[in-house]
This record gives C-alpha cells, sequence and structure tokens, in this order.
C-alpha cells in the first residue's frame, strides 16, 4: 500500500487515486517530463509541501506549473486547492476521499507475474462507448516479455519464435515484450501458467477504466505517452517504459508497442487484436479500436498478455 499522508489539496488526492507514494510520484513526473519534452522537476520535499496545502500557484515556478498541468490534464489552480471531504461522527475528515478502481497488484502462483485486479462493474465499450458488465478479473501488469517466454519454452519445449537463435531471445532484449507469435502460441502459453487470454472487452476495460476514457492515461491525444510510429523508435521497448502511460489499474502498454491477442474469435480462425503497435500511427492504437487477424499470423510487432478470473487469485 501507498505510504499514508494527508488528502489536503486535490492535488493530493489526484496521487493517492492513482496508488503513488509521494517518491513514486516525483519519479513519475521526472520520467514524464523526459517523454513530453517538459523542464520542470518535483522534488519528494516539494511534493510534501504541494500535498499538504503549504503552496500556492504564484510561488510556483513556470515550469514547475507547466508540468503538473500536463501530468494532471487540470489547471494549477484546481489543483491546489482543498478537496470536498466527507466527515464522519467525530468530525474528523477521512484519510481516502475516493478510493482507486484498481487493487493492488499480486504475483500470479505459476509464472510469477504481477496481476492487476479489474472489479467487476459496467464500462464503456467500442467507438460507440456501449455500456457493458464484466465480472470481476485479474491482467497481467505488463505483456509476456522475451524472458518470461524463454522461461515457458525451457518448461515445455514448445518452439520459439523464429527469430531467436538457439532457442534464445535477441541480447539485451529480455524486458521487451515477445513477438512473433501465433494466437496458438499465446493460447499454449497461457494453458500452461494456468490463465486465458483477455477477452477484448476485459482487454479494453483494463485500458479504459469504468469511465470510458479515449486513452489509458485520459481523453488527451498524447503520442509521447506510448510506442508508436509518430514517436519514431522503430523497435519494441522495455515493457516498463512508458510510466506516463498506464491505465488507470496501473497496467501498462494498453497502447502501442505491441498489438495483443485476445481470446475473441471474429471469424472461424481469426482473433481479436488490441492495442495497437510500434508499426501503427497513433490513431490505430486506441484501445477502442477493432482489429483481428488469422490465429496463424505471426509478426514483429504481435504479442500477449494474460487474464484469470478471481477463483484463482483471490484463494
Amino acid at each position: 500500500m501507498p505510504r499514508a499522508y494527508p488528502v489536503r489539496t486535490v492535488l493530493a488526492q489526484r496521487i493517492r487515486e492513482r496508488r503513488l507514494t509521494l517518491e513514486e510520484f516525483s519519479e513519475r513526473l521526472e520520467v514524464f517530463a523526459r517523454e513530453n519534452n517538459e523542464v520542470g522537476t518535483v522534488s519528494i520535499r516539494h511534493a510534501q509541501r504541494l500535498a499538504a496545502g503549504e503552496w500556492t500557484a504564484d510561488q510556483l515556478r513556470p515550469a514547475t506549473t507547466r508540468l503538473l498541468e500536463s501530468f494532471f490534464e487540470s489547471p494549477i489552480d484546481e489543483l491546489l486547492v482543498s478537496p470536498e471531504v466527507k466527515v464522519s461522527d467525530k468530525n474528523e475528515p477521512e484519510a481516502d476521499v475516493e478510493k482507486p478502481i484498481g487493487e493492488s497488484h499480486v504475483r500470479h502462483p505459476v509464472d510469477g507475474r504481477l496481476m492487476a485486479k479489474v472489479d467487476g462493474s459496467v464500462f464503456l465499450s467500442g467507438p460507440g462507448n456501449e455500456p457493458i458488465w464484466l465480472p470481476t478479473f485479474y491482467i497481467d501488469v505488463y505483456p509476456v516479455t522475451n524472458a518470461e517466454y524463454a522461461r515457458f519454452i525451457a518448461a515445455t519445449a514448445h518452439t520459439p519464435p523464429p527469430h531467436w537463435t538457439d532457442g534464445r531471445p535477441p541480447e539485451d532484449l529480455g524486458d521487451h515484450p515477445v513477438v512473433f507469435v501465433t494466437w496458438n502460441d499465446a493460447a499454449t502459453y497461457a494453458e500452461w501458467a494456468g490463465k486465458s487470454l483477455p477477452s477484448g472487452q476485459q482487454w479494453e476495460k483494463a485500458a479504459r477504466g469504468t469511465r470510458g476514457t479515449v486513452y489509458p492515461w485520459g481523453d488527451q491525444p498524447t503520442p509521447a505517452k506510448c510506442n508508436v510510429r509518430e514517436n519514431g523508435v522503430g523497435s519494441t521497448t522495455a515493457v516498463n517504459c512508458y510510466q506516463s502511460g498506464v491505465s488507470p489499474y496501473g497496467v501498462f502498454d494498453l497502447c502501442g508497442n505491441i498489438w495483443e491477442w485476445c481470446s475473441t474469435e471474429t471469424k472461424p480462425g481469426r482473433h481479436e487484436l488490441k492495442g495497437g503497435a510500434w508499426t501503427s500511427p497513433f490513431l490505430r492504437a486506441t484501445p477502442s479500436s477493432f482489429n483481428d487477424a488469422a490465429a496463424s499470423m505471426c509478426d514483429d510487432d504481435t504479442g500477449f498478455r494474460c487474464t484469470v478470473t478471481t477463483d484463482t487469485l483471490d484463494h
């Protein structure tokens, strides 16, 4: 759990909603500044003073103001005011004004991967924002990496991706998502791990949250928050690279980097793909966008992640 601190400003409340400690918030801002060519920084001590309401907007440097406004997508004057606080029977303010929609991350007992809990609720699905109810499930925080897929191959003697040498992934790419996997490869890994591939709707809810935001980070189109064609990276990136682009549940790479196989069959022998990839234009990487491919498709921009039901991890 994040370290407790008072919710005395809207900014502090927003930090807690993201399940960040002040130390993590300071680090996240540094990453965000680099990805968005911002020059401001916020030290841990400064974050403490901002959260406690000790500073007003006119006491901040312009660069810091721009950084905070860009990160939270809100004017600074709205961030530094006191939130509406519920009062208990003893007239004491509650520490948490609003709980985040995601639960803490847990590790799966078979493959040891971090998974995020997505509570059962209605969410807005597809380009038309159709209300859909889904029961609770867990989803991998990151796409399956080369290193993790290599452990699966070592345990099962499954055929490795065609670009690997002697059954080993390319050097220095252990924390990159595995690619050149067919739908059947992904489904076989999921079965070995005691998991399943997510449905298209499960995947989309993990990306957009219950409010149906256009992107995992909100509604503002910001290609710098993900690995898409416009950024010119020209390859996959480490699965934890784009920290400012995480979803409301703390799930990474749900926009860009790789297309991800889903369990949803669109036609016989074809399955849904989600997320866009480093090869995709930003407009194709919105979580509500539709794409599918033949189960035998195997490309340098396609991988996967897994889900489980609550029965597996809650008990």
